[in-house]
């Protein structure tokens, strides 16, 4: 199961978002000097996501809890996770 499905499941599993978009940047990062020896394919993300669950959330907050429910996937490759993280609406 590539990187990007696995961010996608959890993410839908976790927070039941209305929107949910992930972005594969990698390609844009190939030749860079801290990518030289991973083995990961999927390194770069850009992330935006919306659900009622991040109401009451800072922006750190809600970037913490993707962080918590991702960190299998950083662990294995993720070298970089822009995110937008905000509640319906907003």
């Amino acid at each position: 199961m590539s990187i990007a499905t696995r961010i996608n499941t959890k993410l839908t599993e976790a927070l039941a978002p209305t929107r949910l978009e992930l972005v594969d940047e990698s390609a844009h990062h190939a030749g860079h000097a801290g990518m030289q020896g991973l083995a990961a394919q999927e390194t770069h993300f850009r992330l935006t996501v919306e659900a009622e669950g991040f109401r009451g959330m800072t922006r750190v907050q809600r970037q913490r809890l993707i962080y918590q429910i991702l960190a299998q996937e950083l662990a294995d490759g993720v070298h970089a996770l822009a995110i937008s993280a905000r509640v319906p609406g907003e």
